[in-house]
């Protein structure tokens, strides 16, 4: 059966700076949380770290003439915020700004379309003495970053999001401690949220004020979310992480408020907001970027954190887990779409992340016959296509990812890439999901 999208269907493949561009410190690129939180012993298995990545700093060429050749329509790439400002404020490196600039320009060149993002949890360590996210100016100092990047880029970028998975930043950065700054304290994890919504309206009125031609939107993890039991305490226990990771971030952009219920329940940890702000935050968008993985059963858990909820991966029936041991349920996605389109609006949604870590097993040439992850991509695709067939407003697809990469606090033990990358060598080669994905985008469709 044929599957087929519409015509003006954008398809994509995504990666983000650290986890791919190394060079961390070359060409006056300042230090960010991560590269001084993977120095912080026992923080990353192995003790790896982003110093050198993919290296495609450096090989940035190479990388967009193997796009061309799988026929990748877009490309979304993250910025560093430390390669433009290398203190976050202050003097503009002139040469992180030219690197962005010729990344564009080979794009174009080799007819891939650029999708940009402004930040993807590497924030200058220097914002960070000052308290980081925590602290109100940095959403302000986002503003002036974006403008600086605007006025360079948005000439031939037309395509922007502010912010990937402002949840992992606040609540990982800041909350549990897994994710740089590595602080364990729930009240700057939520007054973080609060500024990273905030620095993304700022960042978003800057790109309207100044009539930059394109669109602008926010990315957000929404990952399944079902309670274990029938239970009342279990039902419970799922709204309150639902709030936490869907409406924090949901309502003040598509309502202009923040969930009474879930700032009831957390107390002492609610954000401190300016009388202005939601009126900012709220129709910030002309997109959103949806990122997705996996889906969890819920339940309640005395002992499971400020949300008293533990998480257990779900799978579908025939479906096993990941190498992350995420569990598999393709339908997981077409539910938070639509649960997107019955809620909020039927907004326009781009699936700016789907991908999965599995088992790659190379051959003596480093060719990887990866088809568990095919099968992932084509059962979550199809789950796309019946929501966009019940009236869902979905404008693109793109994979997570197209290199293996420095996957955060797992170092480089799992592998996401459509394209397999040798750490040692750098060599890249194109995996079986690549090809694939290559006839996928010909001929627009999926054929199950």
């Amino acid at each position: 059966m044929e599957y087929k999208f519409p015509e003006n269907f954008l398809w994509g493949v995504a990666a983000s700076a650290y986890q791919i561009e190394g060079a961390y410190n070359e060409d006056g690129k300042g230090e960010s949380i991560w590269d001084r939180f993977t120095r912080w012993q026992a923080h990353i298995l192995n003790g790896d770290n982003g110093d050198t990545a993919c290296n495609h700093y450096h090989l940035y060429k190479e990388d967009v003439a193997l796009l061309k050749s799988l026929s990748i329509p877009c490309y979304g790439f993250t910025i560093a915020w430390t390669r433009i400002l290398p203190n976050g404020i202050g003097e503009i490196n002139q040469k992180g700004l030219d690197f962005y600039s010729k990344l564009v320009d080979e794009m174009l060149a080799a007819g891939v379309q650029p999708k940009a993002t402004l930040f993807h949890w590497d924030l200058p360590q220097a914002l960070q003495d000052k308290g980081g996210w925590a602290n109100r100016d940095t959403a302000n100092y986002f503003a002036d970053y974006a403008r600086i990047v605007y006025d360079r880029l948005a000439d031939r970028v037309t395509m922007w999001a502010t912010h990937n998975e402002p949840w992992v930043a606040a609540f990982l950065g800041y909350g549990n401690g897994l994710h740089a700054p590595g602080i364990c304290d729930y009240t700057q994890a939520y007054q973080a949220a609060h500024h990273l919504l905030l620095a993304h309206a700022q960042a978003v009125q800057v790109f309207r004020q100044e009539n930059h031609k394109g669109k602008i939107g926010l990315i957000l993890n929404l990952n399944g979310l079902v309670p274990a039991s029938p239970s009342e305490e279990d039902a419970l226990a799922t709204q309150r992480v639902h709030d936490e990771t869907h409406a924090l971030f949901l309502d003040p952009v598509f309502k202009g408020t923040y969930p009474q219920k879930l700032f009831d329940y957390i107390g002492v940890h609610q954000p401190k907001v300016q009388a202005d702000d939601l009126n900012l935050i709220h129709n910030s968008i002309d997109f959103l970027g949806l990122n997705h993985y996996n889906t969890d059963l819920v339940s309640f858990d005395i002992f499971g954190g400020l949300n008293k909820a533990s998480l257990t991966p779900y799978s579908s029936a025939g479906w096993g887990r990941t190498e992350m041991n995420w569990g598999i349920s393709p339908n997981g996605i077409k539910n938070e779409i639509m649960y997107l389109k019955e809620n909020y609006g039927n907004p326009t949604i781009y699936i700016t992340e789907n991908g999965c870590a599995m088992p790659d097993a190379p051959d003596e040439n480093e060719f990887v016959k990866d088809f568990d992850r095919i099968r992932f991509l084509q059962a979550h695709i199809q789950a796309v296509h019946e929501a966009m067939q019940a009236g869902a407003n979905v404008k693109g697809y793109f994979v997570w990812s197209i290199f293996d990469n420095f996957e955060w606090e797992r170092g480089y033990t799992e592998r996401f890439g459509l394209v397999r990358v040798n750490y040692k060598t750098f060599k890249r080669t194109p995996k079986q999901s690549a090809y694939w994905y290559q006839t996928v985008i010909k001929q627009n469709a999926i054929v199950i």
